[in-house]
């Protein structure tokens, strides 16, 4: 089968979890099917909507450049310029099948494009990026406020404070005369100043949001829930609320990823060695590395923390991170390459994952699993069922410093109970076993369609 993957933007240049899964997946895929990659990226230096085709490891990249430059809110889920370039992707393509891992930055029109051109549509449900304008993860940052349940009011308080409504209010500068200039030039001290160049972005304002423009965001994602196929949940959690929120629980499934096989040893601990802690991923405030450093605060005894995750990328929460770290054993790695993974995990006794927004998966607790390195999770979203306390890890209420502080103490004082808990983690589900259930779910989509226009033709 011909097969297209979508992702609101990939790899090399963004590296997050989705992007890491859609490329392995698309990879092992690649050895059945032709598969095709289609993801959006920002580049103020180019025209917003061209198509750029690359490869990357062997997979063929279709980018489509969105510079957020819509005159209103409504073109950013729905734009006639981005329709038109997806149309172009899927007549040069012509998918059997699209499988949707994020529409932000894309159009929550692409289901209904690829439908009309005879493709099945299929989706896994990576965050939130359907119900929350603000890049998903629904928390208000501005506002230290984890959304539970999706207040269009507090949306549209919230949009614009976000890095997208600043995205916007660039777009529309750069609308105007001399404005692409402008817009190259901030390009440019983002990516040699960034503190200075955020805080400006900040001050720009993408003009007013109001809730009534996030209920029809809102019902046009619900709209999106009719153009899928098949949806698939990697954990329980994300799957239950996306129920709440509207989907059938016909034609949603949960299903945890895959990842690719690794050869592995466990760390072995070195006598009154320190305890070696780490948290892998983004540094940002959803994320609740803060937390961490809270709660490092209290504890005594010998460790250290390390912090793996590049520090350019939310340079004003890296320089409240780095104050918290003033004084304490704290090292900033900065971002990594895939292939130093191993290494990074074999370093380490214990991962946190202080999350404050309700994560799907982690894909790093998976990672921590297979290389035999102890896991503490807040106890939100999906890593409860992951993460089974005192049995192949341990878990505390989100939001506490002091929480985090006493599961950390505990392995502190009795460092081989990180080893008796590591020892105990799940087998994870390989990679070539997750391609070969999708697989599945594409010929059953695939038939299910060309049934159904069978159906309808003899009608």
């Amino acid at each position: 089968m011909r097969v297209l993957h979508a992702i609101h933007d990939f790899l090399p240049r963004h590296r997050a979890g989705s992007e890491i899964y859609a490329f392995d997946l698309a990879r092992e895929l690649s050895a059945t099917h032709e598969v095709f990659i289609l993801a959006a990226e920002y580049d103020p230096s180019t025209a917003h909507g061209t198509l750029r085709w690359r490869r990357h490891e062997g997979l063929t990249v279709v980018e489509l450049v969105n510079n957020w430059e819509f005159d209103r809110f409504e073109e950013s889920y729905s734009s006639d310029r981005l329709n038109a370039q997806l149309g172009h992707v899927l007549d040069a393509t012509k998918p059997d099948v699209v499988h949707l891992h994020n529409l932000l930055n894309l159009s929550f029109d692409l289901p209904r494009l690829s439908r009309e051109r005879g493709a099945a549509v299929v989706a896994t449900l990576h965050d939130y990026t359907l119900v929350c304008p603000s890049g998903g993860q629904r928390v208000h940052q501005a506002e230290s406020h984890v959304c539970e349940v999706i207040d269009a009011e507090r949306c549209s308080r919230c949009f614009p404070q976000s890095a997208f409504g600043a995205q916007m209010a660039v777009g529309r500068l750069t609308r105007k005369p001399g404005g692409r200039w402008a817009a190259r030039a901030a390009a440019v001290a983002r990516q040699h100043v960034p503190m200075i160049a955020t805080g400006a972005a900040a001050q720009l304002k993408p003009g007013p949001i109001s809730a009534g423009d996030i209920t029809r965001r809102l019902a046009y994602a619900r709209h999106v829930f009719d153009m899928v196929d098949l949806f698939v949940a990697p954990s329980p959690a994300i799957a239950a609320e996306f129920e709440r929120l509207g989907l059938s629980a016909g034609r949603l499934e949960v299903s945890d990823y895959g990842f690719p096989v690794v050869a592995t040893s466990r760390r072995q601990a070195i006598e009154d060695a320190p305890l070696r802690i780490g948290f892998v991923g983004t540094l940002v405030w959803h994320k609740g590395v803060h937390i961490l450093l809270e709660a490092a605060r209290a504890l005594t005894g010998r460790f250290e923390i390390h912090l793996h995750g590049d520090t350019t990328v939310f340079p004003d929460y890296v320089h409240r991170l780095r104050g918290l770290a003033s004084g304490q054993p704290v090292t900033f790695h900065g971002g990594f390459d895939r292939d130093r993974v191993a290494s990074i995990y074999g370093s380490l006794d214990v991962l946190v994952v202080p999350s404050l927004w309700p994560e799907n998966s982690p894909l790093v607790i998976h990672e921590a699993f297979m290389f035999g390195v102890a896991v503490i999770g807040s106890r939100t979203g999906g890593i409860p069922h992951l993460v089974r306390h005192d049995v192949d890890g341990l878990v505390y209420d989100p939001f506490s410093a002091e929480g985090l502080a006493a599961a950390l103490q505990s392995l502190v004082d009795e460092p081989a109970r990180a080893a008796r808990l590591a020892g105990a983690a799940p087998v994870v589900k390989s990679i070539a076993a997750d391609a070969r259930e999708w697989t599945e779910r594409y010929t059953k989509v695939t038939t299910e369609s060309k049934g159904a226009k069978e159906g309808a033709k003899e009608g």
